[in-house]
């Protein structure tokens, strides 16, 4: 069985690149807030894009801890400093997430903040797995 299924209702377009709504049955997993930092705690870019990049492979590093996958991944919260940047990146965020994340487009929110705890990060994801 799979650990989750997409809820659309009927006449509903389909979103591009997440869900409006989730199902799951499983162990849940979380992540805190993950930026695109190093294990240094160091941003090795200033571009949004590439701080994404970073962001992915450290949340999926804290989610292999638990057993868990980007197949797994169930709902995301991402806050970016800025919605022009963001828009601007997005086909290369697109790329990125694809590259890493595959086809599972979860229940996504992304919100624009004045700011982020470390001053360098322009964006941070909260996660939400759940593993059979």
């Amino acid at each position: 069985m799979s650990v989750h299924r997409t809820l659309l209702p009927p006449g509903w377009p389909r979103p591009k690149g997440y869900a409006n709504g989730i199902e799951a049955i499983g162990r849940m997993v979380f992540t805190g807030g993950v930026v695109g930092w190093d294990s240094r705690e160091n941003f090795p870019s200033d571009t949004i894009a590439e701080q994404f990049r970073q962001l992915l492979r450290n949340m999926l590093a804290i989610l292999a801890e638990a057993g868990a996958g980007p197949e797994h991944v169930v709902r995301m919260t991402w806050y970016v400093t800025s919605r022009d940047e963001y828009l601007a990146g997005l086909g290369e965020i697109g790329r990125i997430y694809r590259e890493l994340m595959g086809k599972n487009f979860p229940a996504m929110a992304v919100v624009e903040v004045a700011a982020l705890i470390d001053p360098r990060a322009k964006i941070e994801i909260e996660t939400t797995a759940m593993v059979p």
